[in-house]
C-alpha cells in the first residue's frame, strides 16, 4: 500500500526524504523558499574504546565535523586506547586533529575474566560524570567490546539516544551476546548487511529506526587502497628485501569463551607460519582475557627476534589497508580477515571459532578445528599468493553519508522510550527496505536482436534513466559493452540518489532461468548459445543477477504491471526483431521441461513457408517479426508494389513502411496477420504506439500482445529482481508465484 505524506506511519527515513524531494520539485517551479535552519546544532558524542572500532567510527567523525552547522562533536576515549602496552593509539585521533574532549582510564590489567568485569564496572562509574556534562542528544557506539557494554548501558539509564553501529551481526565467543545486549540497549541501529538487518528485526527491534547503510570503514577503505607509494609502506615494517603479495599478515586474538584452546591454536599458527618461511607482520592481541598468555607463546618461540617476523602493537588505518591490500595471504581470526580482506579480494585464512556465523566472501578459507600444525600449514599453501574477486558483503562506500541522513532525520521531540516489535516478525518482512533513504531501484537490460538496453527502473516500475546502444555482432564485444554499460548506470544511481538492489536481464533464445544460462539462441543474436551471463555480470557488479527469456519476462511484467493483473492464466506474445511468447497458469510462469514452454514465434504454421532464423521452415516468426516484414516490405518495393498514392517512402526500406501501405489499403500485400488467427486472437500491428492490448479471451484466460517498446523490455527485465513484499520468488523451483 502506498504511503501518502503525513501519515504517522512513515518512518524518519522516509519522511526526511520526503522533505528533499518537495523542496526540489518547489524550487524546479520557481518558488523561493527561505532556507530552514535548525533551532540548534545536533549533538553527537562519538565514544571510541581501541584501534579497531576507531577505523569503523573515524569516516562517521570526519563527516560530522565537515557539517559545523548542522552538528556539534564530541569525542570521548577510553579502554585501551589508553594502555601503552597496546600502542596508546590515542594519539592517532589527536593526529586526525579530533579534540578528544574526555578520557577515561577505565581498563583494569590482569588480562583475565575477572578483569574485564572490573573494567565494565569501573567504567560505569566514571561514565555518568563525563555524560552528564557533555549532554549529548545522541552517543554513538560501536560493535561488541565490553568497553561498549559500559558505554550503552550508561547512556541508555541516563535517558540518552544511542545508535549501535554493527549490530545485528553473528560472530563467536562472548562478542556475540555483548552485541545483542548493546542492541537492546540502543535506540537507533546501523547495520552492515541484509542479514544483519533480518537478526536485528528478528530480535524485535523497531524497522523503521534500522538503517541498511554498510560498514563505515568502507567509505575510505574502497577509495583509498590504490596508492602508488604502498611498496615504500610494506618495505617500512617489513624491509626492503620484501616484494608484493609474498608476506603475510596475521592477526590472532583470545577467544573468552575458551581460552586455553585459543591459545594452543595461537601456538600452531606460529609453528605454520615458522615452517612456512614467509616474510610475516603480526599484531599483538587485543586486551581480552587471555592476550598475556598468548604474547608468552609469542615471546617463548623469538617471534620478535625471529627475521622473518616483524611484531607490532598498532598500524596506522590507511598504511594497514595498504598491507592487507597487497599480501599474500592474511591469517588469524580478526574481524578484518573477514570483513575488510575481503574488498581487496586477498586470500584469508582464518582460524577457530572466533568468526563462526560472520558472512565471508569466496577469498576466506576457514579451519574451525585447528588442532595441527599440519593443517594450518596446509591452508596456507592452499592460499597464499591467490587473488579472488572483490567483495562488497559489508559496504559499498556509501555508509557515512547514509548515516548522516539518518541522524539528521531523528526527531529529538518523540518520546525517548524505546518500543519494540512483538511478535517475531516473518522472514518476507526482512526483505522490506524501504526505509532507506534511497529510492530502491534496479538495473535492468533489454538484450534484443538489434539493441541493448540498459535502465534504472525504480519499484514502481519508473524508468529513472536509459541507455540505448546497438547490440555488437561478438560475445566478447557485447559483454564488454554490457559490463561497461551496467558500471556507468550503477555510478549514476548514485548521483540520482538510488540504491540498486540487483540486476534483471531479458534476452532472446532457450534460457535456464536457475542457472543463469543462454542454452541456445537463434542467429537473430549470434554466438549467444551456452553463455552464462549470471557468473561475469555478478562478479563484475558485485550483485545478484537474474536471466530470463524475453518473453518470460513479458509475462511477468504483465501480471504485476499490465493486463495480467487479477487474471489467473494467460498468454503474452511479444513483437519485436523476432517473436516470442510467456504463457502464465494458475498464476505460475510456464518454462517446460527443456525451458521453451512459450516460444510462440516458432510454431509452424506452413510447411512451404519461408526459412525462419530458428533453421525451419513456416513458423511465425518467419512470417510476421519485425525482421520478416522488413524482408517483405523490401521485395515488395523491388516489385514496384509497395508505394501508394500519397506515400513518401525514404530509405532504408522498413516494416513501418509495410504497415503504411496496409493501412492506406494496399491490396498486394500478403499480410502476416493470418498467422495469428491460428492462435484466436486478434492481431493487431502498431507503430506509432507500443502499449499492450487485450485479444480474445477464453474463460480466464486470454492473449496479450506487447510491442517492440524499449521502456516495455526494460520494465520487464527490472521485475525479474525487483523484491515486492507481495511477490514469492521461487527461482530454485523455475516458478514465480504471487499473492494477488
Amino acid at each position: 500500500m502506498d504511503k501518502h505524506p503525513g501519515n504517522l506511519s512513515l518512518n524518519p527515513h522516509e519522511l526526511y526524504f520526503q522533505t528533499i524531494q518537495r523542496s526540489r520539485e518547489k524550487m524546479e517551479r520557481g518558488l523561493i523558499e527561505e532556507h530552514h535552519q535548525p533551532e540548534r546544532r545536533l549533538r553527537v558524542c562519538v565514544a571510541t574504546c581501541n584501534r579497531a572500532d576507531y577505523s569503523k567510527l573515524a569516516p562517521i567523525m570526519f563527516g560530522i565535523k565537515s557539517h559545523p552547522d548542522d552538528f556539534e562533536l564530541e569525542v570521548v576515549v577510553l579502554g585501551s586506547h589508553l594502555i601503552d602496552d597496546y600502542g596508546n593509539t590515542y594519539r592517532m585521533i589527536e593526529q586526525d586533529d579530533f579534540d578528544i574532549g574526555s578520557k577515561l582510564h577505565t581498563i583494569v590489567r590482569g588480562e583475565d575474566e575477572a578483569a574485564m568485569v572490573e573494567s565494565v564496572g569501573l567504567a560505569l562509574v566514571k561514565l555518568p560524570d563525563v555524560l552528564q556534562r557533555l549532554n549529548p542528544d545522541i552517543l554513538i557506539v560501536h560493535g561488541d567490546r565490553f568497553d561498549a557494554l559500559a558505554l550503552a548501558t550508561a547512556a541508555a539509564l541516563m535517558n540518552i539516544r544511542i545508535l549501535h553501529l554493527e549490530g545485528g551481526e553473528v560472530s563467536g565467543t562472548i562478542d556475540d551476546s555483548i552485541r545483542h545486549a548493546i542492541s537492546k540497549l540502543a535506540h537507533y541501529h546501523a547495520c552492515c548487511t541484509r542479514r544483519a538487518e533480518q537478526h536485528l528485526i528478528a530480535m524485535c527491534e523497531d524497522h523503521s529506526r534500522i538503517l541498511l547503510a554498510g560498514c563505515p570503514s568502507y567509505d575510505k577503505l574502497l577509495v583509498s587502497h590504490h596508492r602508488e607509494d604502498y611498496m615504500d609502506i610494506i618495505k617500512s615494517w617489513l624491509g626492503d628485501a620484501v616484494k608484493d603479495n609474498d608476506y603475510i599478515v596475521a592477526s590472532q586474538h583470545p577467544v573468552t569463551t575458551d581460552i586455553q584452546h585459543s591459545i594452543k591454536i595461537y601456538g600452531l599458527m606460529l609453528d605454520a607460519l615458522l615452517s612456512f618461511n614467509k616474510k610475516t607482520l603480526i599484531l599483538f592481541p587485543n586486551i581480552d582475557a587471555g592476550s598475556k598468555e598468548m604474547v608468552r607463546v609469542m615471546r617463548k618461540k623469538g617471534i620478535e627476534q625471529h627475521p622473518n617476523f616483524r611484531a607490532v602493537k598498532h598500524i596506522p588505518f590507511e598504511q594497514f589497508i595498504q598491507l592487507v591490500c597487497h599480501a599474500g595471504c592474511m591469517i588469524g581470526n580478526s574481524s578484518c580477515g573477514v570483513r575488510e580482506a575481503g574488498a581487496f579480494g586477498t586470500p584469508v585464512v582464518n582460524l577457530g571459532s572466533r568468526q563462526t556465523g560472520r558472512e565471508t566472501g569466496e577469498n576466506v578459507l576457514h579451519v574451525r578445528d585447528a588442532d595441527t600444525q599440519n593443517k594450518i600449514y596446509h591452508a596456507l599453501e592452499l592460499q597464499f599468493g591467490k587473488r579472488y574477486p572483490c567483495s562488497k558483503i559489508y559496504g559499498d562506500g556509501n555508509a557515512v553519508p547514509r548515516i548522516m541522513k539518518f541522524l539528521l532525520s531523528v526527531n529529538l521531540n518523540k518520546p525517548l522510550q524505546k518500543t519494540f516489535r512483538f511478535p517475531i516478525v516473518k522472514d518476507c518482512i526482512s526483505q522490506d527496505i524501504d526505509h532507506i533513504l534511497e529510492t530502491q531501484s534496479a538495473l535492468a537490460i533489454d538484450l534484443g536482436g538489434t539493441n541493448l538496453r540498459v535502465a534504472i527502473v525504480d519499484m514502481r516500475g519508473n524508468i529513472v534513466k536509459k541507455y540505448t546502444l546497438p547490440n555488437p555482432k561478438s560475445y566478447d564485444a557485447r559483454m564488454n559493452l554490457l559490463i561497461k554499460t551496467c558500471a556507468e548506470a550503477i555510478r549514476d544511481a548514485v548521483q540520482l540518489n538510488c540504491r540498486i538492489l540487483g540486476v534483471g536481464l531479458s534476452t532472446g533464445g532457450r534460457v535456464n532461468p536457475q542457472e543463469g544460462v543462454v542454452l541456445h539462441s537463434t542467429n537473430l543474436i549470434q554466438e549467444w548459445s551456452s553463455v552464462d551471463l549470471r557468473t561475469p555480470l555478478s562478479d563484475a557488479l558485485h550483485l545478484p543477477v537474474w536471466v530470463d527469456n524475453d518473453g518470460n519476462c513479458a509475462a511477468l511484467a504483465e501480471k504485476k504491471f499490465g493486463h495480467g493483473r487479477g487474471v489467473d492464466s494467460f498468454a503474452t506474445v511479444i513483437t519485436g526483431t523476432g517473436i516470442g511468447g510467456g504463457i502464465i497458469h494458475n498464476n505460475e510462469l510456464i518454462h517446460g521441461s527443456t525451458f521453451c514452454g512459450a516460444e510462440l514465434g516458432h510454431i509452424m504454421v506452413s510447411l512451404e513457408g519461408p526459412e525462419c532464423s530458428c533453421g525451419s521452415h513456416g513458423c511465425i516468426e518467419a512470417y510476421a517479426s519485425g525482421k520478416a516484414l522488413q524482408r517483405e516490405a523490401k521485395r515488395l518495393d523491388d516489385e514496384d508494389l509497395l508505394k501508394m498514392e500519397g506515400m513518401k517512402i525514404v530509405e532504408p526500406i522498413t516494416a513501418i513502411h509495410l504497415i503504411t501501405a496496409a493501412k492506406m489499403g494496399n491490396s498486394k500485400l500478403k499480410c502476416s496477420q493470418q498467422s495469428f488467427h491460428s492462435f484466436g486472437c486478434r492481431y493487431h500491428q502498431h507503430s506509432a504506439h507500443c502499449k499492450p492490448i487485450t485479444g480474445h479471451p477464453v474463460g480466464s484466460a486470454g492473449f496479450i500482445l506487447s510491442g517492440p517498446c524499449a521502456e516495455d523490455h526494460l520494465r520487464e527485465s527490472s521485475f525479474l529482481c525487483t523484491e515486492y513484499q507481495d511477490s514469492l520468488f521461487r527461482l530454485g523451483g523455475a516458478s514465480f508465484t504471487w499473492s494477488c
